[in-house]
């Protein structure tokens, strides 16, 4: 076989590609577009939404793919091909190769409007047909612009415990390849030197992905089975494009994310924050346009056409599903449950785990779980996986050392958990029994909050959906953007935290969140666990008008023994700047500069990407500004009497 990696390259030869590269630009799918208002990186475009092929979207320039937070290999040359040989590493201080794998970079494959784009393929060194795992997001095919090495102390995740050829949230070819599975890390539309524009999720995406499995399963090397993988941004792509129902997907492992843009990260109980988003969207390089998301939420208040084409058809996928979830990701958590609940898959099991999403991909234990999971459905084995608990739980214990993982139950939410209401009441109480009294409490919207307090008169599990109804008013504003908090904390109300070391298992936080003029409540989605909402018809509120707020609170699984008390805080949103940065892209990695991984002992000539440097101008000027707070002046909270406030948590009894 040959092997165009270890043979000599000339040094001109390298610059001259990386210069083809550098001026790389196409012109697919080029259509007229008009400035948007006076920013001249952000134009309107038209992109295909569910129902509709022309609607209208901002969109702003993507990062040039030569910025140095773009961190993309300067090296392009379609359909190259490597043998990269066990042993050999990829960047220093991550793990060698377990196997030989032969590298194809760079493919080229055409979706169904004829936009081309770009895929790198890692499979085994042999001549046999295997299962692939594909990884879809717009970070890279390797290194791209988010990388875990920007995340402080990595999450828990070890240098060498991945090879640092995986693509940032998804599976590391080291070990896929060593146990019989292609690879696939594609640059999807727009990302890199793929043509079009980026998408976002949605039909666009959804079709996009359809067109990559078929098209993988059709190789040479396919087995005909094509599974996905990955965390947060891969995971959201599994909702979707599992929904399209591609004949050869035939398993899914979405690892943590959201199912639906709008009522989870992007206007969470109707509350615009494109401040997250816009962390993201400056991460993304490639020759032409993003739809920028961003600005949808900052403009697009309601759930109109292009919000629904955001929401994920759980109900069409059909696929056996390995779904990974958490309590403490503020912007995953929710959908990550809502996703498992409702997809339509008669295989289907949900793992709950106590750490993070990062941590959790990574570790070596479930790493093996999930490759049970994908040797049953994509390589067919009889090895008994069936026999898993379609759910495992994780109950955590703040201030404590008694968390427990890998709980089993028969479904989730969990049937043998009893709702408890707690009323709150006056000294900053919640009680079991409604007072009789009238009271209230204020507190400054911007910067204040009220608290109660509930003592556990034994030991009991808090697992599941907690739900808040809250009579309040605001006497110097027409509206409300409303928080619920709900912690474990001391007897003297300090918060407990929990004893595993910092960025690898957050505290223990549910919370819930919602403007009161988006308070219309959707009565054919509401349960008695969960309140859903309408978010198409705003009321506004009459100066001093008292109304009841029902506030989904996001699940949470915590123990507490007798003694141990139960907090709900009450206070304003605050919401998340547009300017905030995570510092994606500023990690200097070393990589080999003519591509491919290399012999520890016979360093080869490296590149660096990435580096402390600031977002590009051009990519800054098109920030979305803050939106500003439905809040001014004082909130107040009413409660007992005719004032029904309470807090409504599922109880395990242990």
């Amino acid at each position: 076989m040959e092997n165009e990696y270890h043979a000599a390259q000339n040094p001109s030869d390298f610059r001259r590609r990386a210069a083809v590269a550098a001026t790389f630009s196409t012109t697919a799918g080029a259509v007229q577009n008009r400035v948007t208002g006076s920013l001249p990186n952000v134009i309107d475009k038209k992109i295909r939404i569910y129902g509709n092929d022309a609607y209208p979207v901002p969109h702003r320039r993507a990062m040039e793919i030569g910025a140095v937070r773009a961190r993309m290999p300067h090296d392009f040359v379609p359909g190259r091909r490597f043998l990269l040989k066990k042993g050999e590493i990829r960047t220093p201080g991550g793990a060698p190769l377990e196997s030989d794998v032969v590298l194809e970079e760079n493919m080229a494959l055409k979706m169904r409007d004829g936009t081309t784009i770009y895929t790198d393929v890692f499979r085994p060194n042999d001549d046999g047909r295997h299962p692939a795992i594909v990884a879809w997001s717009p970070y890279g095919k390797t290194v791209g612009g988010q990388r875990l090495d920007d995340v402080p102390k990595r999450s828990g995740v070890p240098q060498n415990a991945v090879s640092g050829l995986e693509k940032f949230e998804g599976a590391d070819p080291a070990f896929w390849t060593a146990q019989g599975y292609v690879v696939l890390n594609p640059d999807p539309r727009g990302v890199g030197h793929s043509e079009g524009d980026i998408s976002y999720w949605g039909r666009q995406l959804a079709e996009d992905g359809y067109d990559f499995i078929e098209w993988a399963a059709a190789q040479s090397w396919s087995n005909g089975r094509v599974g996905m993988a990955g965390n947060s941004w891969l995971t959201v792509s599994q909702w979707f494009i599992a929904a399209e129902n591609p004949p050869h997907l035939a398993a899914i492992a979405p690892w943590e994310g959201f199912c639906d843009h709008f009522e989870e990260p992007g206007t969470r109980g109707g509350i615009p924050e494109p401040g997250f988003p816009e962390v993201i969207i400056k991460t993304f390089a490639g020759p032409n346009y993003i739809e920028d998301q961003p600005r949808m939420i900052a403009t697009h208040l309601v759930k109109d056409a292009y919000w629904e084409n955001m929401a994920a058809r759980l109900e069409k996928i059909q696929v056996p599903a390995y779904v990974v979830a958490s309590y403490t990701n503020p912007v995953h958590t929710h959908g990550s449950f809502a996703g498992f609940m409702r997809i339509a898959s008669k295989d289907k099991w949900l793992r709950v785990n106590n750490t993070n999403e990062w941590y959790d991909l990574y570790s070596p234990k479930y790493r093996a779980e999930l490759l049970a999971f994908f040797d049953r459905y994509l390589k067919g084995m009889d090895n008994g996986f069936e026999k898993t608990p379609r759910v495992r739980y994780s109950v955590l214990d703040s201030g404590g050392t008694a968390e427990r993982v890998d709980v089993p139950a028969e479904n989730w939410p969990l049937p043998e958990t009893t709702l408890k209401r707690l009323y709150l009441a006056e000294d900053g109480r919640l009680t079991e029994s409604l007072a009789a009294n009238a009271s209230s409490l204020q507190y400054d919207s911007a910067s204040g909050s009220v608290k109660f307090r509930y003592v556990f008169p034994e030991n009991a599990d808090v697992v599941g959906y907690m739900r808040a109804k809250l009579w309040m008013e605001t006497p110097e504003s027409d509206d409300m953007d409303v928080e619920v908090v709900v912690r474990k904390v001391s007897p003297t109300g300090e918060a407990l935290h929990r004893p595993i070391p910092e960025f690898i298992a957050p505290d223990a936080v549910a919370t819930g969140r919602l403007r009161a003029s988006m308070r219309e409540l959707d009565l054919k989605r509401t349960t008695e666990l969960e309140p859903f909402y309408v978010y198409k018809h705003p009321k506004k509120l009459r100066p001093g008008e008292r109304v009841p707020l029902d506030i989904a609170v996001w699940p949470m699984g915590e123990h507490y023994r007798k003694g141990e008390v139960l907090e709900l805080e009450v206070r304003g949103v605050k919401i998340v700047p547009t300017t905030f940065e995570m510092g994606f892209g500023r990690h200097p990695i070393p990589v080999p500069a003519a591509g491919g991984t290399y012999d520890p002992l016979h360093p080869p000539v490296m590149e660096v990407l990435g580096g402390d440097v600031p977002v590009p101008p051009s990519v800054s000027a098109a920030t979305v500004p803050t939106p500003a707070s439905a809040n001014h002046g004082a909130h107040i909270v009413h409660f007992g009497g005719a004032n029904d406030s309470w807090l409504q948590i599922p109880i395990l009894k242990i």
